[in-house]
């Protein structure tokens, strides 16, 4: 049996971590990491998605004050613009409808309005989603009021 080292001061042995230890603890952490960050990625875009869906329904809110007073919604021309300065100096407009400016996704890409929207709506509000491209599926999705 191999003795214990001494520490510097010779009164108490020195006891450390073998390799064989420590890649045992790495490879715990390793496991650890695999499983817990795919479930915190899916939580991420899901938060964008959330986040995407409130602000929509925040702007959809003020399009229905902008109808109520001007007795119809902004063109496409005028878009969501118009919920922050009054088209045209409309003496009916008496916004702004939102707080702050005109905010684009979670993924930084501007909402697209169009006039009429789609499924027989008045408005369309479209986010294009993380691949900032038309269509996709899963955090790739449209999002739509």
């Amino acid at each position: 049996m191999k003795p214990a080292r001494m520490s510097l001061h010779g009164r108490q042995p020195v006891r450390g971590f073998t390799l064989l230890e420590l890649l045992v603890v790495i490879l715990i952490i390793g496991l650890l990491a695999g499983i817990v960050a795919p479930r915190f990625i899916s939580q991420i875009g899901r938060s964008e998605t959330t986040a995407t869906r409130a602000q929509i329904d925040a702007f959809d809110k003020a399009l229905q004050a902008f109808r109520i007073d001007m007795g119809r919604y902004p063109s496409t021309g005028e878009g969501l613009q118009a919920l922050l300065m009054a088209p045209a100096g409309d003496p009916r407009w008496r916004g702004p409808y939102l707080k702050d400016s005109i905010p684009p996704d979670p993924w930084g890409t501007p909402y697209r309005y169009v006039i009429p929207g789609v499924r027989g709506k008045d408005f369309g509000l479209v986010s294009l989603g993380r691949d900032r491209t038309p269509g996709g599926t899963g955090d790739d999705a449209d999002i739509t009021n």
